[in-house]
Formats: structure tokens, C-alpha cells, sequence
């Protein structure tokens, strides 16, 4: 049984840590496992039979099988069986840690098709589809497939969760990094909310990416 693996991981101290860092899951949830053997249990474990079982048996009970859920879909090489796979596990995404660690790599060779998905999840109402989707966003189109209409994505979200308000925020002030000439009117004349706003400014400032003129440019754009 895959729980059993998982127990034998244990670290109860780790999981004290983490646990903290998880608002709304709550301690009998986490059995603390760190990420090295996490990662190292989830390139093992799919290459067995059950875990295919393992990935149908949604909810599970435990934030760390979640996370190994999620390092499990990072495997799947056919980018139709991987999406199908995502778009299942979505739904059932409760926490930050295990959105943002959700990242296949059979994503980058399927860019157009991915986009489409993308626009979806963030305008989801679900908020870790949401999320997810804005951090698919960041991490594939803001380099050399990046359009400065791409933008408006997560500039159209209004939100009162802190985590995607958290995320708009992380990915502006990654926007701003990488495509600093098409980010800036955002601040300039304010699409986002005022807190989001503000702290992607925050965020950006504190970036070594981002030149000490520019951090002091974006200072006087605080509203």
C-alpha cells in the first residue's frame, strides 16, 4: 500500500513545520514528508501498476499524497492522458504548496494547446484552478512566447482569496522582470486591485532582476 510507503517517510517534526505553512489543512492531514523523498518515492512509484489506481482514487486524505498526486502527473509523458489527468485533479487542489509544485513538463512541447487551457483556469471560480492557471501562464509564456496580451489574463481576475490575489501579484512582478516594457503601463495607469497592485510592486522591488532605477521608478506608482 502506497499509505504504508508514505508512513515509513514520516517525519513528525518536518511535519510540525509544515503544517504552519498550510492555513485551512489541518495537522492530522500532513504526515511530513520532505520533498527529496518525496520526489524520489514519486519517480519510483510510477512505474508500477497501482499508481494508476493510486491517481483515480480521488479525494485523498492526506496533503502529502496530494503532493505526490501532483509529482505523479509531472511523469506523464502523453500530453492528452496528462491533461485529462490535471483537469481531474484540479477540482481537489486545497492548498498553495500542492498547486505550485503541479507543473508537467510534457506542458512546454504543447504550448497552443496549453494556452487554451490556461485562459479556462483562470477564469475559474475555483481558486487553486485559478491559481494553477496563472502559474502555467507565468512559467511558459512570459520568455519568447510571451504577448503583451497575455496580460490581461490575470489582470481581469478580482478575487478575495489571498492566495490568488498572492499569485496575480507573483506573476506581475515576474511580468515586470522578464517583459518590463509592456508590464509597466499596468502600474502606470492601475489595472489591478490596490492591494495586488502594491505588493507586486513589492515583490518586484525586492527582485535582483529588476535594476535599482526601475525599483526606485516603481516606488513612486504605489498607490
Amino acid at each position: 500500500m502506497i499509505q504504508d510507503r508514505l508512513l515509513a517517510l514520516q517525519d513528525q517534526t518536518y511535519g510540525d513545520f509544515q503544517s504552519k505553512l498550510l492555513p485551512g489543512i489541518s495537522r492530522d492531514r500532513v504526515i511530513g514528508i520532505r520533498m527529496p523523498a518525496m520526489r524520489k518515492l514519486a519517480k519510483e512509484f510510477a512505474k508500477e501498476e497501482e499508481a494508476d489506481r493510486f491517481l483515480r482514487q480521488l479525494p485523498h486524505t492526506h496533503y502529502d499524497e496530494n503532493v505526490l498526486h501532483a509529482l505523479l502527473l509531472m511523469e506523464i509523458k502523453n500530453y492528452e492522458e496528462c491533461m485529462k489527468a490535471v483537469e481531474a485533479f484540479l477540482p481537489y487542489i486545497d492548498n498553495w504548496a500542492v498547486c505550485d509544485c503541479l507543473s508537467p513538463k510534457v506542458f512546454q512541447k504543447h504550448k497552443k494547446e496549453l494556452l487554451e487551457k490556461i485562459r479556462i483556469w483562470i477564469a475559474s471560480g475555483h481558486s487553486y484552478t485559478c491559481r494553477f492557471g496563472m502559474g502555467m501562464l507565468m512559467r511558459w509564456f512570459l520568455d519568447e512566447d510571451f504577448k503583451p496580451e497575455y496580460l490581461r489574463l490575470p489582470a481581469s481576475v478580482r478575487s478575495d482569496e489571498y492566495y490568488v490575489n498572492m499569485m496575480t501579484a507573483w506573476f506581475f512582478a515576474t511580468a515586470l522582470a522578464k517583459q518590463w516594457d509592456a508590464t509597466i503601463p499596468y502600474f502606470e495607469k492601475p489595472h489591478l486591485d490596490r492591494w495586488t497592485h502594491n505588493k507586486a510592486i513589492q515583490k518586484a522591488r525586492e527582485s535582483y532582476r529588476i535594476t535599482p532605477q526601475q525599483k526606485e521608478y516603481l516606488k513612486t506608482l504605489k498607490i
